[in-house]
């Protein structure tokens, strides 16, 4: 076991602390330096059509405030759920090699598991997007 030298961790030449807080400090200086020359050089004339929302060039009309459909939401939640079995199943197809058989039966137990939820989903409705059709 060899005694941790503390005579790096302040170098500027190795990575460490100091590095670490040289980088930092730069970037927020930069970063300052940016707001205020955008704040001090930028125009400053406000006019009601600046102060309107931009919507990709089309004028808006009514009020931006509406409620979008629980369906829409529930949607957006299953694909984030189901998006991220990618990750798992590309994980284990990495590595495949070292998992053998072993880690094929889980990742067979995984996909079912999710084919199991997914049919579970479509027989409640969750993926019909008619109204009245959820129980």
């Amino acid at each position: 076991m060899q005694p941790i030298s503390m005579s790096h961790v302040f170098s500027p030449w190795t990575a460490g602390i100091f590095s670490l807080a040289l980088y930092t400090g730069a970037v927020l200086g930069l970063i300052g330096v940016m707001l205020f020359l955008t704040a001090w050089v930028g125009e400053k004339k406000g006019s009601s059509e600046k102060q309107r929302p931009y919507e990709c060039g089309i004028i808006p009309t009514g009020s931006a405030r509406f409620r979008y459909p629980v369906p829409f939401y529930l949607v957006a939640l299953f694909f984030l759920i189901f998006d991220l079995e990618a990750v798992f199943i590309f994980a284990w197809a990495v590595a495949f090699d070292e998992l053998g058989w072993t880690g094929w039966l889980r990742i067979t137990f995984f996909i079912l598991v999710l084919l199991l939820s997914l049919f579970y989903i479509w027989k409640k409705g969750g993926l019909d997007w008619r109204i009245g059709s959820q129980e």
